[in-house]
């Protein structure tokens, strides 16, 4: 090859490679939406890795129904009062929390690393959706992940628990800021009886192995406070994704 060529042929490498890194900054995830060209049902094509949100067999979340009833071990919460950093991720409003909370399930224990919201809610039950859904992030030493799940309901009065998240609701994509402190259990229903399965994160990379812990009793929250957060994110819930072969349990106590 002559030298002119070769030189142009390395000019063109050059200029290409730089284009792709300008295009995909390194470090940075890509791109993905609740809706449009970059929604759910193309996120399996937004990158390799986002490959199991198109091809997984376990995807969360499900619609809840016909569930065989088990006599399941209950959930043990251990939930203690931590300093609430609340941000926008740009995908929903997520609270970090502090460590030393935790669940116990299967004989394992999962530490609670955060929560953060859907609407409406992703999983249905029985066909029927609710205003939001909150999930409670948990990871055991193994790396495994456990989320407990909980539906947000109208009610006729601002939920006074939440109400701290609901009035400090960063309305743009925000680093964490702290507001003051919270106890997690104050956000849970007072029964505790719930749906479990093996499902997958909600959100690229759609990562499986996940156990969903989905309490049957939902909690009340106000229009007002539901408003608050749907004024932010109209809607970031997942459609919900066929059961296939797995097993789905319901807490018969």
């Amino acid at each position: 090859m002559k030298l002119h060529v070769m030189i142009a042929v390395l000019c063109l490498l050059l200029v290409s490679g730089w284009a792709v890194a300008e295009e995909t900054p390194i470090g940075e995830p890509p791109h993905w939406t609740y809706e449009g060209a970059e929604g759910p049902e193309f996120w399996s094509n937004l990158a390799p890795e986002y490959e199991l949100c198109g091809v997984g067999h376990s995807q969360s979340p499900i619609d809840v129904k016909d569930a065989q009833l088990s006599d399941l071990k209950d959930i043990g919460f251990a939930y203690q009062p931590s300093a609430m950093s609340i941000l926008n991720n740009g995908h929903t409003i997520q609270v970090n929390y502090d460590a030393g909370s935790s669940i116990t399930y299967g004989g394992s224990d999962y530490t609670l690393k955060q929560f953060h919201f859907h609407h409406p809610s992703e999983h249905i039950i029985n066909g029927q959706s609710a205003a939001m859904e909150i999930h409670f992030v948990h990871q055991n030493a193994a790396g495994y992940l456990a989320v407990v799940g909980v539906m947000l309901v109208e009610g006729s009065a601002d939920n006074p628990a939440y109400a701290p998240i609901f009035n400090a609701l960063p309305a743009e994509k925000s680093d964490p800021q702290a507001i003051g402190t919270i106890n997690a259990a104050d956000l849970l229903p007072p029964g505790a009886t719930f749906y479990t399965y093996t499902g997958s994160l909600t959100t690229p990379p759609c990562s499986q192995g996940v156990r969903w812990l989905l309490l049957t009793e939902p909690v009340e929250v106000s229009a007002a406070q539901i408003a608050a957060f749907a004024a932010i994110f109209e809607m970031n819930a997942r459609p919900v994704q066929p059961l296939n072969t797995r097993e789905l349990e319901q807490d018969n106590s």
